[in-house]
């Protein structure tokens, strides 16, 4: 039993104390294992909520803001630095979503092509001689070549590739973001293959040509590998590098980032890895005949026909180590199929829309009562931005 003491006051046992210590303990647990159930249900229910939304299928949406398009018609439309370009023969314009003018740029072209490596832009004319350097805030420079363009590359500081031919011979020329010519002279393989496709790597070091071999009837495709740094110095023309493929023709190739390029041929998909001299590091053959190829930085879509009498067709996307990250059918008639910018695959003809995600959910479809030139992904999974005939729609599904 507790005494007193001669001040008044009690002394505490120690076996008192080691059971209040005790209860003190034993609270302080169940407030922890409330705050830890408590914080488990809210992870549980924003984890319900989050599976929820991003398997929703949507078919409707709100229009959040809508801009009377005063364009014309034919422009081709992209999306560049999140904003719009509208271009045709005779010139492009680059809106905001309010279709207010930021800049705009005439030109005359009979076949207007474009290329954008990040804050850059090339507008070419292929088969023409003029070359349009620009960034979002306007022209930079122009080119115009001594002989017809093919193609044009542009990297991520300005620098462009233009792929010219003349009397049956390919060349290749290299210019900085104020038109100075860097580097020019003939491209062709051991028996004069002819360049059909190039690629320059963002960092503007590499450059990879395709060529095409046709010699007694049979085909070979070769891709030879140009670095300009000082790894390809002491080579031969820079040639750092070549692969060749017998019975193939590979007409499009695409560095995906600075040490990695894709190679499309009509039997399969090539992959190509290396700072200084690329390597071939994987293969994905084609097993039917392919419809549509559409790509961005991350994967790579193959479209064929369908399995079956119910789907028109089939998409399988690869990663860029060649993995398969999800196959699908469809039976969407389409004229368009690209990646969006946050990687949703969208499906559209004049009037249909399709969005799936990456894994192959369709989040939406809709069908125009009007013509539907372009897509956008906005800055949410719910908001987009619809380019249609006579208006440009600011949305949001519901």
């Amino acid at each position: 039993m507790a005494e007193k003491d001669k001040r008044g006051f009690h002394t505490v046992e120690h076996t008192d104390m080691e059971e209040y210590e005790k209860k003190l303990h034993e609270h302080r647990i169940g407030i922890i294992k409330k705050a830890v159930i408590t914080a488990a249900a809210v992870a549980v229910v924003v984890a319900g909520i989050g599976l929820f939304m991003a398997v929703r299928h949507y078919e409707n949406f709100d229009v959040l803001q809508s801009v009377a398009r005063e364009d014309a018609e034919a422009a081709h439309v992209e999306s560049f630095k999140g904003n719009i370009l509208k271009y045709s023969n005779d010139g492009a314009f680059y809106t905001n979503a309010a279709n207010e003018l930021i800049w705009n740029q005439t030109y005359e072209m009979a076949d207007p092509k474009i290329d954008i490596c990040e804050n850059y832009l090339a507008i070419y004319d292929r088969k023409g001689s003029m070359v349009y350097i620009l960034t979002s805030e306007g022209l930079q420079c122009s080119i115009e070549t001594t002989m017809p363009i093919e193609q044009v590359c542009i990297a991520a500081q300005g620098t462009v590739a233009v792929l010219m031919t003349k009397d049956s011979v390919g060349y290749v020329a290299l210019y900085d973001r104020e038109g100075k010519n860097l580097v020019q002279g003939a491209i062709h393989g051991e028996k004069k293959g002819y360049p059909i496709a190039i690629s320059l790597s963002q960092d503007a070091i590499k450059l990879a040509v395709s060529m095409l071999d046709i010699n007694e009837g049979n085909v070979k495709s070769t891709i030879a590998f140009y670095h300009f740094g000082t790894v390809g110095q002491n080579e031969i023309d820079h040639v750092v590098g070549a692969k060749s493929f017998e019975d193939t023709v590979i007409p499009e190739i695409k560095f995906v980032s600075s040490d990695r390029l894709m190679a499309v041929s009509d039997k399969g998909i090539v992959y190509f890895e290396g700072a200084q001299k690329p390597q071939q590091s994987g293969e994905v053959p084609f097993e039917k005949e392919v419809k549509s190829i559409f790509y961005n930085q991350n994967y790579i879509g193959v479209v064929t026909d369908g399995e079956d009498e119910t789907a028109a067709n089939h998409i399988c996307v690869y990663d860029m180590n060649g993995s398969l990250v999800m196959e699908k059918d469809f039976s969407a008639e389409y004229t368009e199929i690209e990646f969006l910018f946050n990687n949703e695959i969208c499906i559209r003809n004049e009037n249909i829309c399709d969005i799936y995600s990456i894994r192959g959910i369709h989040r939406f479809h809709y069908e125009f009562e009007e013509m539907l030139y372009k897509v956008i992904s906005g800055t949410t999974h719910l908001n987009y931005t619809f380019v249609l005939r006579d208006t440009t729609e600011k949305v949001r599904l519901k």
